[in-house]
């Protein structure tokens, strides 16, 4: 069974905090809230870990992994941005979108699109996962919690406990999220595509997909 800490969602507890890094550090899978749904996530290198969500979620080789930063500084290690897209980001970052970069060297390539070579970025307003990010000092693979036979991410950390705990190290509760996914934004070519309307509004990218 997984440990289970309550974390304020405004003012985090730094010992919780630690702690939760610790487990992350040392190969655990958590579910933690954002400023969308809930997540999974692990350790950025961990293989075993990312295998782990992956059977959780019955997630196939072409998924796209999103990697959370903290903020826009962490993003030329990761991801090929040029100067008309650093500003695009710029402006509509934190929230919730994750976008697909070209990724770098720096990416474990089983992270990757296994084509592609694509990266999902994400930079969250979220003061727990935010904290999170601070205490560990690198970004955190992550998944949107939404089960296979499920058609919303999961939001509720007790119903989170009850249907995955024994799957999982820790489940972080600072309470109910929403019930949406983030907005997916590619922008891997010259023209923002938006491929997945969902929390964050899609408007300063061209609307939602198949529009012009």
């Amino acid at each position: 069974m997984s440990q289970y800490f309550h974390i304020h969602p405004e003012n985090p507890q730094a010992r919780l905090i630690r702690q939760a890094v610790e487990i992350i550090r040392q190969g655990g899978v958590i579910a933690y809230p954002t400023d969308s749904a809930y997540a999974l996530g692990c350790h950025l290198g961990d293989k075993d870990a990312l295998e782990r969500i992956r059977r959780l979620r019955q997630l196939d080789d072409k998924h796209n992994f999103t990697l959370i930063c903290r903020d826009l500084s962490e993003l030329g290690v990761y991801a090929k941005v040029d100067n008309p897209t650093f500003r695009l980001l710029k402006a509509n970052t934190p929230g919730p979108y994750t976008f697909i970069l070209h990724a770098t060297g720096e990416v474990p390539r089983r992270l990757l699109h296994p084509k592609r070579r694509t990266i999902g970025i994400r930079i969250p307003q979220h003061q727990i996962t935010l904290a999170l990010l601070e205490a560990l000092g690198e970004p955190l693979m992550s998944v949107t919690l939404m089960m296979p036979e499920d058609n919303l991410p999961l939001t509720d950390p007790e119903m989170i406990r009850d249907r995955i705990g024994k799957q999982l190290d820790l489940i972080i509760d600072g309470g109910a999220c929403n019930v949406e996914p983030t907005t997916v934004v590619s922008l891997l070519e010259q023209q923002p595509e938006v491929q997945r309307v969902g929390l964050g509004d899609p408007a300063p990218f061209g609307g939602a997909p198949g529009t012009d």
